[in-house]
């Protein structure tokens, strides 16, 4: 059986270890983000939803997280 090797990110400042080649959708789901009403920008580039499945993260990215917020 082979290890999957871990790369590092920041997500909201905050270190976390990924496997390598890992989408951005599934770092997601591995922080239980609630899909539906969150934003991402990654090293400051906003990654349109449509991309998080084909967005593959690389070691040193930093991603904010964004959540939406209802009212005005």
């Amino acid at each position: 059986m082979t290890t999957a090797t871990l790369i590092q990110v920041r997500v909201n400042d905050k270190p976390v270890e990924v496997p390598e080649g890992q989408s951005l959708n599934a770092l997601l789901i591995q922080l239980d983000m609630p899909l539906q009403a969150t934003a991402v920008a990654i090293n400051e580039d906003i990654v349109a939803r449509s991309e998080w499945d084909t967005t593959i993260l690389s070691t040193g990215d930093r991603i904010a997280l964004f959540q939406a917020i209802a009212g005005g």
